[in-house]
Formats: structure tokens, C-alpha cells, sequence
């Protein structure tokens, strides 16, 4: 399968046409951003390690029953696809207070919930990814009941399916964020699972291995990745 027409580049990857109009070839890049693209960088070999920990991921995920837009991996950096039209929302899963939950409810990062949290985020850069609910979804059509309901099914699934997981790789699955697209008339999983989109930390140490060590100047930032992939495909 080849790359023909680009048609989407965002600040992670790259969407191809290719000859079958069902299927496109997403390229995981090595540009790194944070605080809606305000903050720009690279991180060496990103794109690679995000790819084939997505793969992973999603192979894991289609096993246990959730559908997603993964097709294969086609090399170091390419992933075929299946063709989505993306719902602009973002799910968020919190299994322990850190990052924008902290900062919104003036709590400390690490606490552990007594049960997950789910976030709706609408998808702007410009307006900062602000957060709604259901009703601002139904009312403004970016989704059916039927869709939310489907959402939220998969959301908590792969919530309990990447916990448990991670935990066997000595990782704590602190919050994620998932996006959905539509495929055939069914609201699939899209986009990717990695670093830049799940806090995760060492479990004993607490260490954060993830982008939050881009967003914090952290240091070691390849390593972290590094060390993510070397766990998960043991």
C-alpha cells in the first residue's frame, strides 16, 4: 500500500490517501507539543516507539472486543488504517489526580480515586479543549445518544483492560485520553495509545515516564519512551 495525497497533518502525525478508499496511512512523527501548541519540540525517535506501542495496544484492545481503526503496522513510523470521520471530543480517563484535574480542583497530584473519572473535551486548540458534558454534546449534534453510550462502554473497557496491563509491566495508568471516529454507521477507537497520550508512572518510584516530562522540562525524555516500549513489548 502506498502514500498518495496527504490530507491531514496535526501536531503528532500525518494522514495519507491510499488506493482503497476505505483505508488511509497514518505517520507517527517526531515533533512534540504541549499547552495547545504553545510549546514545540522533538523528541528523538518518537514517532517509532509511538507506533509500535499503538500497535501493540490496539491488537490487545481488538482481542478483548473493543474495535478500533487499526489495520497493521507497515514499517517504522506508518500505520494503515481504517478511514474515520473523528467525533471532536476528546474522552479523558482519571484514575489518579495529576495534570488538569489537579489544577482545576486545587487538589494534589497522586491521589488515587475512589472510582475513574470521565471527561468530555471539546476539540479546540483555540478555545484550550475546554470541558463539557453530555448535554452539551447532544445539544450541539457532535454525537447520538446511542454514540455517547457506546463511548462510554469502550472508555471504562479499555480503562480496565490497559490498568491491568500496565500494572504487569510496573506501570500506573494515572489518566489517558482516548478520540472516536465513525466507521460504517459504528464509533470506533482512533487515534493512538502511547506516552504522549497516557500519564504513566513507575510504579515504585513514581517516576513519570511520559510526555509530562517534555511539559515539565523534566530531562530524560527519550529514555522515558524508551523505557515504556522496552516494558511493554517484554
Amino acid at each position: 500500500m502506498e502514500k498518495l495525497k496527504q490530507i491531514y497533518e496535526g501536531k503528532a502525525k500525518k494522514l495519507y490517501e491510499t488506493k482503497d478508499a476505505d483505508q488511509l496511512i497514518q505517520e507517527f512523527k517526531d515533533d512534540a507539543t504541549a499547552f495547545d501548541a504553545t510549546k514545540r519540540g522533538t523528541i528523538l525517535n518518537k514517532g517509532v516507539i509511538n507506533n509500535k506501542l499503538s500497535e501493540k495496544i490496539f491488537t490487545m484492545l481488538e482481542k478483548e472486543g473493543v474495535p478500533t481503526h487499526f489495520v497493521k503496522r507497515m514499517n517504522d513510523r506508518d500505520m494503515l488504517v481504517k478511514k474515520v470521520r473523528i467525533i471532536p471530543v476528546e474522552v479523558t480517563i482519571r484514575n489518579i489526580v495529576a495534570g488538569g484535574m489537579a489544577k482545576l480542583l486545587g487538589l494534589e497530584e497522586g491521589i488515587i480515586l475512589k472510582e475513574p473519572v470521565l471527561e468530555y473535551h471539546y476539540k479546540e486548540d483555540k478555545l484550550h479543549d475546554p470541558l463539557i458534558n453530555d448535554y452539551h454534546i447532544k445539544a450541539l449534534d457532535i454525537a447520538t445518544d446511542k454514540e455517547l453510550e457506546a463511548i462510554k462502554k469502550y472508555s471504562f473497557k479499555i480503562n480496565d483492560l490497559l490498568r491491568k496491563f500496565f500494572d504487569s509491566k510496573g506501570l500506573m495508568l494515572v489518566d489517558f485520553k482516548l478520540e472516536f471516529g465513525r466507521h460504517k454507521g459504528k464509533v470506533i477507537l482512533a487515534d493512538e495509545i502511547s506516552p504522549d497520550t497516557c500519564r504513566l508512572w513507575d510504579k515504585k518510584t513514581k517516576e513519570k515516564l511520559d510526555k509530562d516530562r517534555f511539559r515539565r522540562d523534566l530531562g530524560n525524555v527519550e529514555e522515558a519512551y524508551q523505557e515504556v516500549l522496552r516494558r511493554v513489548m517484554e
